[in-house]
C-alpha cells in the first residue's frame, strides 16, 4: 500500500482534516513506460514496468522519501468476468491497473496512533496530513513503485481530451474495466447524456468515539471510517460501479467508476480478485515483485 510508515510520527494523532497543497507534477517521466495488454486464452495479460507517461512530481520530497524506479509487473485477470452476489472487501493489495501500467493502490499504511491493530485508517486524500501526493493523486512506495490514490490527472486528460465523455482508464483486479468520473445518464442508454457519476457513499454524521482510545473529532473524511455506504443516494454501488453499456461494451458489462470523491478508487471488487495481484502470493505466480521485508507499508 502506499509508502513507508511514518512510524511513530506525531501525524499518526491527528483528528481532522488540514490545508494539504498536492506536489506540483512538473517533472518529467522518470524513464521510458512500458506496458502491454493482450489478450491469451480466457485471460487479458498486462506486462509493464510501472513508469508514469506523463510528468509527475518531485520524489523524494519533504513528506515521501522514496525515488521512482521501474517495477516488473505480471498481472492476467478474467476476460470474461462473473459478478458475485456479494462484495469482495479490498484487501491489502492493488485494485487494479491504470492503461498506462501504473497501479490503482488506494490503500495506506497509517493508522491511528500508528497501531496496526486500530480500526481507525487514515486515507490518503483524507487531508490529516501530508503523505507528499503529486497532482496525479499519486506517490511512491519504498521499492519505487509510483501508484495511483484518485483519479490519474494527467493521464485522464491526455485520454478523455479535457471532454466529458466516458473514458477506458484501466483493469480491475477482478477483470472488470474501469472508468474515470463520466458515464451515461441512464446507464443503459448510450444516447443520453454524459454526465459526472457520484458514489454512493456519505459522511456520518456527529463525532467519533473516543472510548477506548478511539480518536474522537468530528466525522470529516480524514479516516476510511469516516464514510459509510448509502444504497441510492449516488449513482453507484458499494463497489463503486454499475452494469451498462460503455463505449468498449456496448452489449452492457459491470464497470467501475473512479470519483472525486469517496472512495476514489474503489475499496472492494464485484468479481473475484486474480491472484496475481497479491502482494505475497507462491513462487512462480505472475504478479508484481513485493517489497523488501520491513518495507511494506507507504511512509504512506
Amino acid at each position: 500500500m502506499g509508502q513507508v510508515s511514518l512510524g511513530a510520527h506525531p501525524n499518526h494523532y491527528a483528528t481532522q482534516q488540514t490545508s494539504v497543497e498536492p506536489i506540483p507534477a512538473t517533472e518529467p517521466p522518470p524513464g521510458k513506460s512500458e506496458v502491454s495488454i493482450t489478450i491469451e486464452g480466457d485471460k487479458r495479460v498486462i506486462v509493464s514496468n510501472g513508469l508514469p507517461d506523463h510528468t509527475t512530481g518531485r520524489f523524494p520530497n519533504g513528506d515521501n522519501p522514496n525515488s521512482i524506479r521501474a517495477q516488473h509487473y505480471h498481472f492476467t485477470i478474467p476476460l470474461h468476468p462473473v459478478a458475485n452476489p456479494k462484495p469482495t472487501p479490498l484487501g491489502p493489495q492493488p485494485f487494479g491497473i491504470a492503461v498506462n501500467g501504473v497501479l490503482f493502490d488506494p490503500g495506506t499504511a497509517e493508522y491511528w496512533h500508528n497501531d496496526r491493530d486500530s480500526d481507525w485508517h487514515y486515507d490518503a486524500l483524507g487531508n490529516a496530513f501530508s503523505l507528499g501526493l503529486d497532482t496525479n493523486n499519486a506517490h511512491v512506495q519504498p521499492n519505487g513503485a509510483y501508484h495511483y490514490h484518485g483519479i490519474p490527472t494527467a493521464l485522464f486528460q491526455r485520454l478523455s481530451g479535457g471532454k466529458p465523455r466516458m473514458t477506458l482508464i484501466g483493469w480491475a483486479a477482478d477483470g472488470f474495466p474501469i472508468y474515470a468520473e463520466w458515464g451515461y445518464k441512464d446507464a443503459k442508454d448510450k444516447t443520453s447524456d454524459v454526465v459526472k457519476l457520484k458514489s454512493s457513499y456519505r459522511l456520518k454524521q456527529g463525532e467519533r468515539p473516543t472510548t477506548n482510545g478511539q480518536p474522537g473529532g468530528k466525522y470529516d473524511g480524514a479516516f476510511v471510517e469516516d464514510f459509510e455506504y448509502v444504497a441510492g443516494s449516488g449513482d453507484l454501488d458499494e463497489c463503486s460501479g454499475r452494469f451498462g453499456v460503455t463505449p468498449e461494451f456496448p452489449d452492457g458489462t459491470y464497470y467501475y467508476v473512479l470519483t472525486r470523491d469517496f472512495p476514489f478508487i474503489p475499496r472492494a471488487f464485484r468479481g473475484t480478485p486474480d491472484p496475481s495481484f497479491e502482494r505475497h502470493g507462491p513462487r512462480g505466480r505472475g504478479r508484481m515483485r513485493p517489497p523488501p521485508p520491513g518495507e511494506r507499508g507507504p511512509p504512506e
